[in-house]
């Protein structure tokens, strides 16, 4: 059974940075791509970064301060979370995906609906 464990999260001070891991168990990288959403209370949940064949998708909130990364070896994916502000505070999860197809990631990383698998989440909390 396909599964994945998301880890990293915490409590930090505005400017500071945190890197969450997602470890999958039961399946290799090389076949899905990674997204990592997060959805605060009250607010729907949220593509924030997705990762297939080393091709990289961010959503505009965090271009420029968030990294996704992947480990093929350890089969873990990371996102390098820099600068944080307040309202990056949410519930942080990590998601699976077969691509259907060549490029069709690049319309469907952020959607929620389109991911099969998914990790339980790990609170990030940013004070201000």
């Amino acid at each position: 059974e396909v599964q994945l464990q998301a880890s990293g999260g915490g409590l930090v001070q505005a400017g500071e940075s945190l890197r969450l891991s997602c470890a999958a168990s039961e399946f290799t990288l090389d076949d899905y791509a990674i997204g990592w959403f997060r959805q605060a209370p009250g607010k729907e949940r949220e593509g924030v970064s997705g990762i297939v064949d080393g091709s990289t998708y961010y959503a505009d909130s965090v271009k420029g301060r968030f990294a996704i990364s992947s480990d093929r070896a350890a089969d873990t994916v990371y996102l390098q979370m820099n600068s944080l502000k307040p309202e990056d505070t949410a519930v942080y999860y990590c998601a699976a995906l077969i691509p259907t197809g060549p490029n069709t990631y690049d319309s469907s990383w952020f959607k929620p609906h389109e991911y099969r698998y998914w990790g339980q989440g790990t609170q990030v909390t940013v004070s201000s």
